[in-house]
């Protein structure tokens, strides 16, 4: 009988697989219970695995097209920070996501950053429009 793996699953690996096939299936073995979503668009930080999941699943969506790449990665040994642009409607969207998962490998807290204003606007329209279907 083979012994149980300790190889830990990457966070970062399981997000850009997850981020490129825009698939929130995968969200649940990601993120923590206790897991925290900080928005560019509501003020107060988004706390648990559901909540989470329905906002990051709806970004997904917001952000899921062809043009969303991300242009930098900075990663530590439990965290990174990835730099994306995507043109939403017309309007580049330059944008930051920062993570900090922990020893277990699952996302513990996730903040979202974006610029310049007019695509803080967009897409508080967009993603207010999306959790509201839910």
């Amino acid at each position: 009988m083979n012994p149980p793996s300790t190889v830990k699953p990457d966070p970062l690996a399981s997000w850009h697989r997850i981020a490129s096939e825009r698939d929130p299936g995968g969200l649940a073995a990601l993120l923590a219970d206790e897991v925290v979503f900080h928005s560019p668009v509501v003020h107060t930080p988004q706390r648990g695995k559901a909540i989470v999941t329905q906002y990051l699943a709806a970004a997904l969506r917001v952000f899921g097209n062809p043009g969303f790449r991300y242009v930098r990665e900075l990663r530590g040994e439990r965290d990174a920070v990835l730099e994306f642009v995507v043109d939403i409607d017309g309007i580049s969207v330059n944008g930051v996501d920062m993570m900090r998962w922990d020893e277990a490998g699952q996302v513990v807290e996730f903040k979202v950053m974006l610029r310049p204003l007019k695509a803080v606007n967009l897409i508080h329209q967009k993603m207010a429009a999306m959790l509201e279907e839910r």
